[in-house]
C-alpha cells in the first residue's frame, strides 16, 4: 500500500499486494485443474505493510518514534 504515502499521506497500514497476487495464482491453478471457485476457501491476507512518509510528518510538525521507524517496512524520506 505504498501509493498512499507516495502521494503525501503521512503512512498507511495494509496488505502486501505482491503476496496476494502469488497467492491468488494458486487459486488460478486450482480453477484451471477442475476446481469449483464455490468449494475454494476465502482467504484473508497474512502479509502486512507499514510505509511512513517522513517528508509529510516533518511538514506536519510530528516525530515519528524511532520504535515505530524500525517497525516500518519502508520510509519514505
Amino acid at each position: 500500500m505504498r501509493r498512499f504515502p507516495d502521494a503525501g499521506c503521512l503512512m498507511s497500514y495494509g496488505e502486501n499486494i505482491n503476496d496476494m497476487y502469488r497467492r491468488s495464482a494458486g487459486f488460478v491453478d486450482r480453477i484451471l485443474k477442475g476446481a469449483k471457485p464455490a468449494d475454494l476457501p476465502g482467504e484473508q491476507p497474512t502479509k502486512f505493510d507499514l510505509v511512513i512518509n517522513l517528508k509529510t510528518a516533518k511538514a506536519l510538525g510530528l516525530t515519528i518514534p524511532p520504535s515505530l521507524l524500525l517497525r516500518a517496512d519502508q520510509v519514505i524520506e
